[in-house]
């Protein structure tokens, strides 16, 4: 059984209240409805504007930890003056999906590699996460069940699971022990909750199965011996149109390229850092003019490989949260869970015996 000293519960009753309570410090952002079936991260002033239930936003949180566009350095030749800019504030990411939460453990990890990245490390600092548990799938583009991350496995400050009469709020940090304790509101959570939150999550196991035909341990000596798949350099090819939507909504991918804007005079700029795509043709190409990776095939295959395999090697961490955005947003209608089913198809093929004639 759960430690119940790690756990407090809000009343649904008093849920816009808190909200209010967390604008009055800091700004709060939460999923917040675009359209018909699509959400969004976005500043929030009640409850009410909150979206509980969302499939993955079309963004994930990770464009609060490091921006879309950011500059990074400015200059002012007159002045000779060259200076860093590391600007952040005060925020809370209210009801972030336990797969986006992976996300932002997986990003943290690889930003504090050396060399540690200080913008990212700086606004990191200054963001409070708040999670929210999923009881269901959000839609079959999600393949959370596949990459674990169906349960919360920490990195937030609270995590809020839905019952009948509120909220039972897992305490991850000081920071969020302090959240519920100055907010005066949570109590602490009673036998009964936890028994709930049992049953919850006994029910769980029967709806998040595994969707592919792959073991989550077997994922990587799958795409270890994919390499030479013709996966790449035939479907990859024919399919992809190298529009970069997989890549600009990963939660874990983080190349970026340097942009330096300058004024009409040449006297002042900036150095921006911009988000960037191993998908763009021009991503793998050299001052020399050689690129390594010309054909989008092999482009795809660097981007599983990025996900399934290069991470697991070196931290010992996937780079797939299972939030499906890749699936959804895809032009061309690739999902990763029915790439996976056919590079395990053809292993399983390319292993079977050939009988006599």
């Amino acid at each position: 059984m759960p430690d119940i000293s790690e756990y407090v519960f809000l009343d649904k009753n008093k849920l816009d209240f808190f909200v209010s309570k967390l604008n009055t410090r800091q700004r709060v952002v939460a999923p917040v409805r675009k359209g018909v079936k699509s959400y969004a991260f976005a500043e929030v002033p009640s409850a009410k504007d909150i979206s509980w239930k969302y499939i993955p936003t079309i963004l994930p949180p990770k464009k609060y930890f490091m921006p879309q566009y950011e500059t990074i350095q400015k200059f002012d030749k007159s002045k000779r003056t060259w200076e860093t800019v590391v600007s952040s504030e005060p925020i809370v990411i209210l009801g972030v999906h336990t797969c986006d939460l992976a996300g932002i453990e997986f990003l943290n990890a690889m930003m504090s590699s050396a060399p540690c990245d200080a913008h990212y490390r700086n606004r990191k600092a200054n963001i409070t996460l708040i999670g929210i548990e999923c009881l269901d799938y959000c839609d079959g583009s999600a393949s959370c069940a596949v990459m674990k991350n169906e349960l919360p496995h920490g990195g937030y400050d609270l995590f809020m699971t839905e019952m009948k009469q509120g909220f039972i709020s897992h305490v991850g940090s000081d920071r969020g022990r302090n959240i519920a304790s100055d907010s005066r509101i949570f109590t602490p959570a009673k036998p009964e909750h936890i028994r709930e939150l049992e049953e919850l999550r006994a029910r769980k196991k029967d709806i998040f199965k595994p969707e592919i035909n792959v073991s989550h341990e077997e994922l990587k000596n799958l795409f270890s011996q994919s390499f030479e798949s013709n996966m790449w350099r035939e479907e990859m090819e024919k399919r992809c149109v190298s529009c970069g939507n997989c890549t600009n909504v990963c939660p874990t991918c983080y190349c970026f390229d340097l942009r330096d804007e300058l004024d009409l005079s040449l006297t002042t700029g900036e150095r921006q850092r911009v988000w960037d795509s191993c998908q763009n043709e021009t991503f793998a190409k050299v001052a020399s003019g050689e690129n390594f990776r010309k054909k989008k095939g092999l482009r795809q295959r660097h981007r599983y490989m990025r996900k399934f395999y290069y991470p697991v090697e070196k931290h010992g961490l996937y780079g797939c949260t299972g939030c499906g955005r890749c699936t959804r947003t895809c032009m061309a209608k690739i999902s990763l869970k029915e790439t996976i089913n056919k590079l395990a198809e053809e292993q399983q093929n390319s292993k079977e015996p050939v009988l006599n004639q």
